[in-house]
């Protein structure tokens, strides 16, 4: 990918960049096939979700007067038209892949994708029994008629477009005559699985996309006509919740009321099958009233993020062994959570470590006669949350619980709205989202009356409150009963309850909203100074995106001054490494693993001291300007050694980071001959599990 010589490089096609890079995994040819398959998922889900919120965005640009995308500094028809670009030649290495590597692959295993009508008779009575008595009672077919009839297509839906032909009679001429018709039928994934095992015949598995089930049997759907051409076709839409004046009326009604409107938002791309003749496609823009820069070429099927459900008749083979997650041996020497943190703080890296742990600290809450009182924040909890029955069995065993509940996290929304119904109606105090402020923050504040004093515990983290996502998400979470912390703690809980409350100056904690980005701006200036009076300086920040200009400009400050900076940026990053005289002390590179890399972490040598903190916020405006964001730092030696470890491996890492160059190419790391492998996420496994994670 190549650009201009801009300063700074654009959030979405970095974004492209990243998604590449997940892309590349699944090209890794010694990972196991179904981990290949798997990484083919996230890579068509996340341009899925690119679609639905970032060019749906940039398309709706197109509305505004040209004057005001002026001075938005922005053209969208020319981002649109790089985007476009980037996406179908990145489509285009996914179709290769998917046909000359990944098929091939399975069918030397036994295991075939079938793409054409079966021959072998067992599946072809099968499919005929299954598509008669099962499919054909759920089909809708929908004749189309140009400027007569135009049908609605569901968001994120699969369909068939059809040309049908029948033979009628001329009335002027008397000749029988071929007449054309057009229809959409939808793939009713809704009611079956993508993927369809066909009875195996001499041990070799047969699967078929459901997509081609329907297609094979279209004379059935369409009795009468005959069956000209059908082609696969998909629309994406709008998904982004635009809710109008957050300053009056209840936010939470205007979120409910929204969420109907996700899936009838404005078209964002518009899929077809590449093959489709050219005279059928016109049919279909014009009768869906497209824009030709909605439309999009795409393969045969749509939707690989259903790979995810690929079935593995052969399983657990071909897939990759997940390690046990890790308990903490200290924490389980003591009779409780509550006593193992009177001894000191802990500092657990998860998935490494079990999220056991904090549910242990909720559930024991929950239960303790001691505890008083309980606060937390909610983001995005899991279904069915472990999380959420141990606040809600806490308030009917009397202590006070409080909980903020963030209703403006996307496509979390509805979940996050049904569990906090259902804490409230349990005696929950239930704080809902700010106007205009969204709170990310990962915070829980416990009160246990301990002799004639109300003692404090706390759990910090990077990751959200979700046992589940706890398993996939690289993350850290603190255990402290810190006081100082804790106090400040409670500030930020006194301000999520009432927006009017002034906080005293936060002097341990980072707090978007009130020091965040003047503390971390005044850390870099230290580090400036640092070199400037000779002394070395280093800063080393991980983040999942890097956009906020500001701080993309401080950095590049450091940098000219003599600072060493290293990256960790998972996926945006608007700053452009490697430089000369603008960021030629800089160095980025790119983590995508089996587990994802989420946890932020802002490193300042300060001459030695090593000033470490931890938090969910990336270095973006919406996290540092329009967000609470709570970043803790790590005090206790020990713990500090923990992190260095982890983020020396990170930079170490020869098998799977990148290094990005100053257009945001994901470059390879070669290793040197002789070197040995550093798999980062690998190497903290089992160092967590030798209990040596820390001496370094």
């Amino acid at each position: 990918m190549m650009y201009d010589d801009n300063k700074y490089f654009d959030r979405d096609l970095s974004w492209l960049s990243f998604n590449y890079r997940v892309l590349m995994e699944a090209m890794d040819e010694e990972l196991p096939l179904y981990e290949r398959l798997k990484f083919v998922a996230i890579y068509s889900s996340n341009l899925e979700e690119f679609f639905r919120v970032r060019v749906a965005s940039i398309r709706s640009l197109l509305r505004v007067k040209k004057k005001q995308r002026k001075k938005l500094g922005l053209d969208p028809k020319s981002l649109l038209a790089i985007i476009n670009f980037e996406v179908e030649e990145q489509q285009e290495v996914l179709g290769k892949l998917f046909n000359e590597d990944i098929l091939p692959n399975l069918e030397k295993r036994k295991i075939k994708l079938l793409l054409d009508p079966p021959t072998q008779e067992a599946h072809q009575h099968f499919l005929d029994e299954f598509f008669k008595n099962e499919v054909l009672p759920n089909m809708h077919p929908v004749l189309l008629r140009r400027n007569k009839i135009v049908h609605f297509l569901r968001d994120g839906a699969l369909y068939l477009a059809v040309r049908l032909i029948k033979r009628k009679i001329n009335l002027e001429t008397g000749e029988e005559q071929d007449m054309f018709d057009h229809a959409i039928v939808q793939i009713p994934t809704h009611y079956f699985p993508r993927f369809i095992e066909l009875p195996k015949v001499d041990d070799e598995v047969n699967i078929m996309f459901l997509d081609d089930v329907v297609r094979f049997n279209l004379d059935k759907i369409f009795p009468g006509y005959n069956i000209d051409t059908s082609h696969s076709i998909k629309l994406t839409r709008d998904a982004d919740l635009m809710i109008e004046d957050e300053f009056t009326g209840n936010l939470v009604d205007k979120i409910k009321d929204s969420l109907s409107k996700r899936k009838v938002g404005l078209p964002s791309r518009f899929l077809y099958d590449g093959k489709m003749p050219e005279e059928l496609l016109k049919y279909l823009v014009d009768s869906f009233k497209l824009n030709k820069h909605e439309v999009m070429e795409g393969g045969r099927h749509h939707s690989f993020s259903d790979f995810f459900s690929f079935p593995n008749p052969v399983s657990p083979l071909l897939e990759r062994i997940i390690p046990p997650p890790l308990r903490d041996p200290e924490i389980d020497q003591f009779e409780n959570i509550f006593e193992a943190i009177k001894a000191r703080n802990y500092l657990l890296h998860f998935p490494y470590h079990t999220y056991d742990h904090v549910l242990s600290f909720l559930n024991q809450a929950a239960a303790d006669s001691d505890v008083v009182e309980i606060k937390t924040t909610q983001y995005r909890v899991a279904s069915n949350s472990a999380i959420v029955a141990a606040l809600i069995r806490a308030a009917q065993n009397g202590k006070k619980v409080t909980v903020f509940v963030e209703i403006k996290a996307r496509f979390d929304e509805a979940s996050n709205l049904n569990s906090a119904r259902e804490m409230e109606a349990a005696g929950v105090k239930i704080i809902y989202s700010f106007p205009v402020l969204k709170v990310h923050a990962k915070v829980a504040l416990v009160h246990r009356q301990e002799g004639d004093k109300l003692q404090p515990y706390a759990f910090l983290s990077t990751g959200n409150f979700n046992e589940k996502t706890a398993r996939l998400y690289a993350d850290h979470g603190l255990f402290t009963r810190d006081e100082e912390m804790a106090k400040e703690l409670e500030h930020v809980f006194s301000f999520l309850t009432d927006r009017n409350y002034q906080p005293p100056p936060f002097k341990l904690l980072l707090v978007a909203q009130f020091n965040m980005k003047e503390d971390f701006k005044r850390m870099i200036d230290r580090e400036i100074e640092h070199v400037k009076a000779g002394r070395p300086g280093y800063i080393l920040i991980k983040l999942n995106n890097l956009e906020h200009y500001e701080m993309i400009d401080k950095l590049y400050e450091a940098s000219q001054a003599g600072v060493k900076i290293a990256l960790i940026v998972r996926g945006i990053c608007c700053l452009r490494p490697g430089i000369p005289d603008l960021s030629e002390n800089i160095k980025a590179i790119r983590i995508v693993d089996q587990y994802l890399e989420h946890a932020r972490v802002y490193l300042f040598y300060n001459n030695g001291a090593n000033d470490i903190y931890l938090a969910s916020a990336d270095w973006m405006r919406r996290n540092l300007d329009r967000r609470v964001e709570v970043a803790f730092p790590v005090r206790v030696p020990a713990l500090k050694d923990e992190i260095l470890h982890i983020l020396n491996l990170q930079l170490e890492d020869n098998t799977k980071a990148v290094q990005l160059d100053a257009n945001i190419n994901n470059i390879p790391i070669e290793r040197p001959e002789g070197a040995p492998e550093v798999r980062a996420q690998v190497d903290i496994y089992n160092l967590v599990e030798n209990g040596t994670l820390g001496q370094l």
